[in-house]
């Protein structure tokens, strides 16, 4: 319990965080279908995974083969945002134990 706990509330304090910037302090936003066919075109990047951050917004991971990955934020309004982006990116295997 305490582990979920913490969890929710580093995500909370995540999105938040990034709502409340400043529009000049965030990187890129726009239309959602826009930014993922920039981020195809100019990167070679594809959809690996995403995840929802409660009922606020809607988390997707996009990566190419050359490691460089992208971080694409979407609100319940329908504005994604480019949240962080780097390269280097190796993915690994999660094994989720029965129990």
């Amino acid at each position: 319990m305490a582990r979920y706990f913490s969890f929710r509330w580093v995500r909370m304090a995540a999105l938040g965080a990034a709502l409340a910037m400043p529009a000049q302090a965030q990187q890129l936003c726009g239309v959602h279908n826009d930014l993922v066919e920039r981020l195809s075109a100019a990167f070679q990047e594809r959809r690996v995974g995403y995840g929802v951050i409660g009922s606020e917004a809607v988390i997707e991971v996009f990566v190419s083969a050359g490691g460089t990955w992208t971080m694409l934020m979407t609100d319940v309004k329908g504005r994604s945002c480019i949240v962080a982006s780097g390269d280097g990116w190796e993915n690994t295997l999660a094994v989720i134990a029965a129990g």
